[in-house]
């Protein structure tokens, strides 16, 4: 399938399904599902969104964001995660998040040749904040690098950089994971069940936002042994250092605040990861790096309550500003 049908977001955007093929995880056919809103009159660049796990594209806001500055704006549910997941498959499973270069590589390609070749901005949340990198520091090393594929910029919003909790996690606990991710990758860790996220967003819980909770579950998705020790892989190439070759920003919430219920604190602090460790790793990137706290900012800074969110916009604003992909 290769054309464009109405989405069930409506306000005007479409999606497109791009095909995978056969699952090297062994999960049957695969595909990603490309999404796009009424573009501008004039496009001076495009910008493409990558979400994180359990979660999908639904941000309205942040696409007319970008489509009132003169951007065409793209997002991407990966395989197995949001529209693009089939019956029978494992929700966000993947064993090796290089995996999902086939459809960054392909889904950068369609907006490259709709938008005439026009500079394209990468944008992604927390696992997606992470996957962007890792596969932009794979492009730069091709010949004629990021920028000869067209990306000139990155803005990462909370990306995770590394695994949250008690330190023993990231040394023994992870070692662990691993070896029972080698004989049973697909079952499941078994974590203290919250909706304290989740609830703090939705409007049948305490929050402002419509989104589909098929696709974005309240308390979230389970945790599977293997795709948390690709995640930890790439934590560690992260850390290692990247040249992902052109600028990026990096925003995230001034806290975090560790919850398994809903509280009005929860509303103002991230209480999926760690902050610090945001902080500690983004200069690992390369390049030009931007790191800029949002005061009372949520998990996701542009699903925060209106004040932190309007100020993580004006950030964003600036930067483009900054960086010369809008005017002055």
């Amino acid at each position: 399938m290769s054309d464009w049908t109405p989405d069930d977001l409506g306000h005007g955007y479409e999606k497109r399904t791009i095909a995978l093929g056969e699952d090297p995880d062994g999960e049957g056919t695969i595909e990603a599902t490309l999404v796009r809103h009424t573009p501008p009159d004039s496009v001076r660049a495009a910008v493409l969104y990558v979400h994180g796990f359990s979660d999908y594209f639904f941000q309205d806001e942040m696409a007319r964001f970008y489509t009132e500055r003169g951007f065409a704006f793209y997002a991407l549910d990966l395989r197995k995660c949001g529209r693009s997941r089939r019956p029978g498959q494992t929700g966000h499973y993947v064993s090796d998040l290089a995996m999902y270069d086939r459809e960054l590589d392909e889904a950068l390609a369609i907006v490259r040749r709709e938008t005439g070749d026009k500079p394209v901005l990468m944008s992604g949340h927390s696992t997606g904040g992470l996957i962007i990198p890792l596969w932009l520091d794979r492009m730069n090393r091709r010949p004629g690098g990021t920028r000869g594929a067209g990306v000139v910029g990155v803005v990462l919003n909370s990306p995770w950089f590394d695994l949250q909790g008690k330190s023993w996690m990231r040394t023994v606990g992870t070692r662990v994971i691993a070896a029972v991710a080698r004989f049973r990758p697909k079952d499941m860790i078994k974590l203290p069940a919250t909706d304290a996220y989740g609830s703090s967003l939705h409007v049948s819980g305490h929050g402002e936002w419509e989104f589909n909770t098929a696709f974005k579950p309240l308390n979230g998705f389970p945790v599977s042994y293997g795709w948390l020790t690709a995640v930890r892989r790439g934590h560690a190439q992260l850390h290692r250092g990247l040249d992902i070759g052109v600028p990026s920003l990096v925003l995230r919430s001034t806290r975090s605040r560790p919850a398994r219920s809903w509280s009005p604190d929860v509303d103002e602090a991230d209480v999926v990861l760690d902050v610090k460790q945001i902080a500690r790793w983004s200069g690992c990137l390369g390049d030009a790096v931007t790191v800029v706290p949002v005061d009372k900012a949520r998990h996701d800074v542009f699903i925060s309550k209106k004040e932190p969110r309007e100020a993580a916009y004006a950030v964003v604003d600036t930067w483009l500003r900054a960086t010369g992909l809008i005017g002055s």
